[in-house]
């Protein structure tokens, strides 16, 4: 499977343009799917230097992405013509929303 992650809030604290204290949780369960065999993203808004220092850091925590603000290979191979979003099975951010999950919530 191909799986994005987001950066802020999602493997770190809120704090751009800092980075904020890593979410030890979510660094552990993208290197564990990362071990399992499965193409992961790096997908955030950040950019620039801010989005080097970003890969960097997951770096300093044995995380590394197969792909960054990008489509994996096999998928830009696979395609003629590609949108502006990454093509992933799973997005992990911590500002979605998922509807098997809704509990009630009120938009």
């Amino acid at each position: 499977m191909i799986i994005a992650f987001d950066f802020d809030g999602t493997l770190c604290k809120h704090e751009f343009p800092n980075i904020g204290n890593p979410i030890i949780e979510t660094i552990n369960f993208a290197k564990r799917l990362k071990n399992e065999g499965h193409q992961l993203i790096l997908w955030t808004c950040r950019d620039g230097i801010f989005l080097d220092r970003a890969v960097e850091w997951c770096k300093t925590f044995g995380l590394e992405f197969d792909a960054v603000n990008d489509n994996v290979q096999s998928v830009k191979d696979s395609f003629v013509k590609l949108s502006q979003k990454v093509y992933a099975d799973i997005y992990v951010d911590d500002r979605n929303y998922c509807f098997k999950c809704d509990k009630g919530m009120k938009i």
